[in-house]
């Protein structure tokens, strides 16, 4: 809990067990309430090892519903259980948890309502893992958005957000 809200942390999971332990092992459990996992039907043993990692709310698909299917899922369980401020943090480890205690001080200071994390920006992204073909579509599409809406909207891939 930071300033009297309540904190959790969402982990959209797909075959993640061989980054899910480094992952939770970064997060600043002295502001963090809960955290949710929901596994998009891995066929490794991202749930065995959530469980053993006493990961308390965990959410299993039986079948593979998608990225947004996976946050829709999330996001339900987090208004479910009162969450304040949600914090969307993908298990693969291509961006480092530490990130979480000054972006969740933003947002409880109210500061502003929202805080985008870039690994696009900070280098990461191809470090991380994030497949070449993927990494050049996603900067060509957000050089045409930026285009077309006439703005400079970064390439946002982690996204913290307040449940209103």
């Amino acid at each position: 809990m930071i300033n009297n809200k309540k904190v959790t942390v969402v982990l959209p999971a797909y075959n993640a067990a061989k980054t899910l332990e480094k992952t939770i092992g970064e997060i600043p459990f002295d502001i963090v309430d809960d955290i949710i996992l929901c596994d998009d039907n891995s066929t490794d043993n991202t749930v065995e090892l959530a469980k053993k990692l006493n990961i308390k709310h965990i959410i299993s698909h039986q079948v593979n519903r998608g990225y947004g299917g996976n946050q829709k899922s999330l996001y339900d369980k987090a208004i479910a259980i009162e969450s304040d401020i949600v914090i969307m943090l993908h298990p693969d480890y291509q961006y480092t948890p530490k990130l979480i205690t000054s972006m969740v001080s933003i947002i409880s200071q109210d500061l502003y309502p929202v805080v985008f994390g870039s690994r696009i920006l900070g280098g990461g992204a191809l470090k991380g893992g994030m497949p070449l073909y993927k990494y050049i579509a996603n900067r060509f599409l957000t050089s045409i958005q930026n285009l077309l809406l006439g703005q400079k909207l970064l390439n946002t891939i982690q996204a913290i957000e307040p449940i209103l």
